[in-house]
């Protein structure tokens, strides 16, 4: 399948269907893969941010986590079939993943990831998931002592939410070390999945613009990202619908 290109990232189109049984295949296949998503807020950074872009490209699976990214491949003249976000498939991961797989989830405040896991445990009792906070030291013992852990726990897929650019930065410098078959970047899906944030708005609102929704439900810390970044995307789609000659 020919990825579609962004602003230099290759984003795989697939279908949210088709999400999950893939990276269980990955999982199935034993060699080291790595998954991750890209949404307006992600490109823009790719812009100015080479070693996120190259990291991206090297993805086993890179897959697309907002409809404006939709839009703007479309004005370029591409097709991605759907978004899909770490909220809504996360659940399908567990109810997939409960019984045969084990997870390990790493990121967030002290305290975030239990409480998701804890979440999708009341839905799937025998899920196996182990987790963590996003706050240890980049280096020195106690990063190897966390990455100790996480071997320790034998899982089959990793998960990991810190934001980006931080959680493609942590993976790149450490994935080579973390014996998992697959590593995910998921963002901040705990923080919805522990209730500590709520997608605000009714349902159609956030299947078309969850980005709304959430500047609603964060306006003074996501202002910028959204108001300005969703303007600076559309300015540099147009800039490469030019270049193109679309």
């Amino acid at each position: 399948m020919t990825r579609v290109q962004v602003f230099g990232v290759g984003i795989d189109p697939i279908q949210r269907a088709e999400l999950i049984p893939q990276v269980l295949d990955l999982v199935e296949s034993g060699s080291q893969s790595t998954v991750g998503y890209v949404n307006v807020h992600v490109l823009n950074q790719t812009c100015t941010d080479s070693e996120l872009r190259v990291f991206l490209n090297q993805l086993t699976l890179c897959y697309c986590d907002g409809n404006g990214v939709i839009k703007g491949a479309r004005w370029l003249g591409e097709e991605i079939p759907e978004r899909m976000t770490g909220a809504d498939w996360i659940w399908d991961l567990a109810s997939h993943a409960e019984g045969r797989h084990r997870l390990y989830w790493i990121g967030g405040e002290p305290g975030v990831t239990h409480e998701a896991a804890e979440a999708l445990r009341k839905k799937h009792p025998a899920l196996e998931i182990e987790t963590d906070h996003g706050f240890h030291p980049r280096e020195g013992a106690e990063d190897q002592a966390c990455i100790q852990r996480i071997n320790d726990a034998k899982p089959d897929i990793v998960l990991v939410g810190m934001g980006t650019p931080t959680q493609e930065e942590w993976v790149s410098q450490r994935r080579a070390l973390i014996d998992a078959p697959v590593v995910w970047c998921l963002g901040a899906t705990a923080d919805f999945v522990s209730g500590r944030v709520q997608r605000k708005g009714p349902d159609w609102l956030v299947d078309n613009h969850e980005w709304l929704s959430r500047l609603l439900a964060d306006p003074r810390r996501l202002w910028q990202r959204y108001l300005l970044g969703n303007s600076l995307f559309l300015a540099r789609i147009a800039k490469e619908r030019l270049r193109r000659g679309a």
